[in-house]
């Protein structure tokens, strides 16, 4: 049977791709016709259909035939709250209406972390049993979206996943904190105290396709990371391991000066009319702990995370360099 993968042109959905393709399951891959779709034309066994998780009809068609759905496409960045809400939230719905029209069995949401919003001062992992509480428009779009999902789990068996950060080959977010190392200067928010959870984007690709087949209550919720707690340091010290290098320059960025920034950044963002990263909206989750327990989900989905970071940051560096990316 056939599993429906939207986001397949991101960085989680290629190694979610990649991973059904090695183990020779047919995957129809959801892409825009302007998304860069060399990788997933380099698999065996992935279909690729033109369409949109914002165009109803495009999607009953993507969803003909399919045994499941991994619902891995959304917005990390947009032009504002109604964008976010757009596609994260209402094309989230779209998705699940056209995978329980065409009688799919499955629904696995990749949903993120920030729903569940930061853990408290001491850095306590955030259980998926919490109240949610996200602090930006991306979280709560997020959040709306797990509510639909969780809404229709008498309908077609869902599953809920909320990555921690994720990391890895092919990833462009991390990317800029290993130029940084490179070039000797690396300015940080926070406090280098601060602690947080992180997943190797195999890994979490892995608890993806697990997700498809484990026995599961419909409608769970689990939280995704790597089993340990990282204080910011020690992601620096393994990513100048990995890099060869050390930031000799290191330098937190006072909240005020990112304020500033993030004020130039959403003026260059309206008169561009391009979403930009640095909000602040965004401000609300730069200064935070962000640590999560996926004990559940290992359990669950008889999944165990295999790279930790140390591991995960040399094996991102050597991808970054092969690539010509740093």
């Amino acid at each position: 049977m056939t599993i429906l993968l939207t986001g397949g042109t991101g960085f989680v959905g290629s190694h979610i791709a990649e991973q059904l393709s090695a183990a020779g399951r047919r995957v129809r891959a959801l892409a825009r016709k302007t998304s860069d779709t060399t990788f997933l034309r380099s698999l065996h066994g992935v279909e690729l259909v033109e369409g949109a998780i914002d165009d109803r009809a495009s999607l009953d068609k993507a969803a003909e035939g399919v045994e499941a759905v991994i619902h891995c496409a959304g917005l990390v960045k947009a032009r504002g709250a109604d964008e976010f809400r757009l596609v994260n939230t209402l094309g989230t719905e779209n998705v699940l209406t056209a995978a329980r029209k065409r009688g799919a069995r499955r629904f696995v949401y990749v949903s993120s972390q920030t729903v569940a919003g930061p853990s408290d001062s001491a850095g306590t992992p955030v259980r998926s049993s919490a109240a949610p509480r996200p602090v930006t428009h991306y979280g709560r779009s997020k959040l709306a979206a797990e509510e639909a999902v969780r809404a229709a789990k008498d309908e077609i068996e869902t599953v809920i996943l909320r990555p921690a950060a994720t990391y890895g080959p092919r990833d462009r977010e991390i990317l800029a904190f290993f130029k940084a190392i490179k070039a000797g200067i690396l300015p940080y928010m926070g406090s280098t105290e601060n602690k947080l959870s992180m997943i190797y984007g195999a890994d979490c690709a892995t608890a993806c396709v697990r997700a498809l087949d484990a026995a599961l209550p419909s409608g769970a919720t689990f939280f995704l990371d790597d089993g340990r707690v990282y204080r910011f340091a020690e992601l620096i010290e393994h990513a100048e391991r990995a890099m060869g290098r050390r930031a000799f320059v290191r330098f937190p960025l006072p909240r005020r000066v990112i304020h500033t920034a993030a004020l130039f950044s959403e003026l260059y963002g309206r008169v561009t009319n391009k979403a930009v990263m640095l909000t602040r909206d965004k401000l609300n989750e730069l200064f935070d702990q962000w640590v999560c327990d996926s004990s559940d989900a290992q359990q669950a989905l008889g999944w165990r995370p295999e790279v930790p970071f140390e591991v995960g940051a040399r094996l991102t560096a050597d991808w970054y360099k092969n690539a010509g990316w740093v």
